[in-house]
């Protein structure tokens, strides 16, 4: 008879090790590490970053882990939340093909926990992509983002509260059933109801992933002090899979444990903007730049997406999850920097105004039937003169499916986003992470 499907995930987790990984995903898990702990820092700024700390100061204990950006050094479950808040605040912070925000939640889960236990640099690599391939797997066994968002009106980052219990309780080296006892834990804590969408602010989105990485912790601590929870949450009667699972999720689940590694399809944002709305800004400026087009010239605007990404950036009050407001600011003004948004100042721009007016977003059924869960683009630019130029960009920059990342770029991505920080000792400690006795080496840099 087979062992319960949460025992099995938990005997997987506690057989993981840095020295079982291929070189790829060691690489992978490294830049995936910078990358969110840069975003932390830049996203102190944003206004969920900031209430975050002010929230998280309030609550008093024990200093084991850096609030990044700040001076800042609190109980392990508040940085993870503070830090999973900001990760997210500014919207620069690495995405999944199957959907969600993984690094806001897992990577500041991880990080807090291994400061807290004076971890290695590499017991944090093995943690960050154990967490990938827990919570990415649950996603996926409870139909994607999307299917989690259309079929039970729920926003899929939650299902990470559990990677994240899963990879700090590696981190705690808890047994398989105190595994078991975490992720059911972690359960109680997080849940998210696709209307946090609906704020006006940014705040609710972000600070989502910081609880969910806090949940996480915080369920990792509580069964180490002995609390339990169903032992097969999984995969019980009214369990996790019973409740929101699709036909086929448990092997979905369990498919490719230990080989298949759901980290080295985690992609990179290079702008300030929704996921969604990096394709159609990367075609629009590259075809403004290759036919010489200014703002004055164009006529009109139509950006193709997927359906479903389409609904996401559609005409939203937020600027930079709005595709229409992104792409008409950046035809304006020749491009967006990651780290100054154009808006409000823009606003009173007439060439702005204009042209915003004149941009038009629909799902495209060629991407539909292509990748209906994608974040690819058809744009098409109509000119006063009276000609169209059309592109098509799959996958934008930073996706994995276009290659991912190098360290090079990730070096110019934060040069620009933190001018003030040592970037370059940053990247050389994030390259020999594996190598760190004390992740605080790193997490130091990181410091107001």
């Amino acid at each position: 008879m087979n062992s319960p499907v949460t025992l099995r995930v938990a005997q997987y987790a506690t057989s993981t090790s840095i020295g079982r990984l291929p070189r790829e995903v060691v690489e992978r898990a490294k830049q995936v590490i910078l990358d969110e702990m840069a975003c932390a820092h830049f996203g102190r700024r944003s206004l969920a970053g900031e209430l975050a700390v002010r929230y998280v100061t309030t609550l008093g204990g024990p200093a084991e882990a850096r609030i990044l950006g700040t001076r800042l050094r609190v109980p392990a479950v508040h940085a993870a939340l503070a830090n999973g808040a900001a990760g997210h605040g500014d919207e620069v912070d690495g995405a999944h093909v199957v959907g969600g925000h993984p690094g806001a939640t897992l990577v500041h889960a991880a990080v807090a926990m291994v400061q807290r236990q004076r971890s290695s640099g590499a017991e944090l690599v093995n943690a960050v992509v154990l967490g990938y391939d827990i919570g990415v797997r649950l996603i996926a066994a409870c139909g994607s983002k999307f299917g989690l968002k259309n079929r039970l009106r729920l926003h899929a980052d939650f299902l990470h509260a559990i990677g994240a219990a899963v990879a700090a309780s590696r981190l705690l080296g808890l047994d398989a059933e105190r595994h078991c006892h975490a992720m059911a834990l972690a359960t109680f804590q997080s849940n998210g109801l696709e209307a946090l969408y609906q704020e006006k602010r940014h705040i609710s989105k972000s600070l989502c992933n910081g609880q969910y990485a806090g949940a996480g912790v915080s369920a990792a601590l509580m069964s180490a002090a002995g609390l339990e929870g169903n032992d097969d949450i999984i995969g019980a009667p009214y369990g996790l899979l019973d409740a929101w699972g699709i036909e086929g999720g448990q092997e979905i689940l369990l498919a490719g444990l230990g080989d298949d590694f759901a980290i080295m399809r985690g992609n990179f944002k290079f702008l300030n903007a929704g996921y969604p709305i990096h394709a159609a800004v990367e075609a629009a400026m590259t075809l403004a730049r290759q036919r010489g087009l200014h703002a004055d010239a164009i006529e009109s605007v139509r950006i193709g997406l997927p359906t479903n990404a389409a609904r996401v950036v559609d005409n939203r009050e937020m600027h930079n999850i709005c595709a229409q407001d992104m792409v008409s600011a950046a035809l304006v003004r020749d491009g967006l920097g990651l780290r100054e948004s154009p808006f409000p100042a823009i606003l009173s721009d007439p060439a702005y105004a204009r042209l915003r007016l004149r941009v038009e977003l629909r799902g495209h059924p060629d991407l539909d039937r292509d990748q209906p869960e994608g974040r690819g683009a058809i744009v098409t630019i109509d000119t006063v003169a009276g000609t169209s130029h059309t592109l098509r960009v799959d996958h934008p920059r930073g996706h994995s499916q276009r290659g991912g990342v190098s360290w090079a770029e990730l070096a110019e991505k934060w040069h620009e986003g933190l001018p003030d920080c040592d970037v370059d000792r940053m990247v050389v400690l994030a390259q020999r992470l594996e190598q760190l006795d004390d992740i605080r080496d790193l997490a130091d840099l990181f410091g107001d």
